[in-house]
């Protein structure tokens, strides 16, 4: 019996943990994202356009979450914006993230039609992910990567506006 109760006990304090882990997502528009821009002054947005799916996105999402761990002292405020379809946000986005651990905030962007809003967010932008926005909101200057950074390449692109 004692056995038992023992492994029931550890059971629910894995699925409590894994629940307690799993990080909240927002499920937005666009215009809930661009509101998102307007929202913050004196600060370095860095917004990430990725999906579970996308190799290359995966493979840089460890920059983010590090550009993240020093967001308090480094000015910057990192958004994840994930382009997975909204009907997988539970059985595939939110199990991802609860193996990365806590990190950057993440929304799921809920905009089918990306002839709509993609140009909004940089005309030279062909759609591919992963893509990376970061904007200075105090000088307005932006920088706009398409393609997979290294962390170095992303540190770097953040310092580049941080002194503009």
């Amino acid at each position: 019996m004692r056995f038992s109760l023992k492994w029931t006990i550890l059971l629910l304090l894995c699925i409590q943990t894994n629940v307690t882990l799993s990080q909240d997502v927002r499920v937005i528009k666009y215009m809930d994202l661009k509101n998102e821009f307007e929202k913050h002054s004196d600060t370095i947005l860095v917004i990430n356009f990725w999906a579970t799916w996308c190799k290359p996105c995966v493979k840089e999402l460890p920059c983010f979450y590090e550009l993240n761990s020093n967001a308090s002292s480094s000015g910057t405020k990192t958004i994840l914006v994930s382009l997975d379809f909204k009907r997988q946000l539970e059985s595939t986005l939110k199990p991802f993230l609860a193996k990365r651990g806590q990190g950057p905030e993440v929304v799921l962007l809920d905009e089918p039609d990306y002839d709509l809003w993609i140009n909004q967010i940089d005309p030279s932008w062909t759609g591919a992910i992963p893509a990376t926005l970061i904007l200075n909101t105090s000088t307005g200057q932006k920088h706009f990567h398409e393609g997979e950074v290294t962390c170095d390449e992303l540190k770097r692109m953040v310092q580049n506006l941080k002194n503009q």
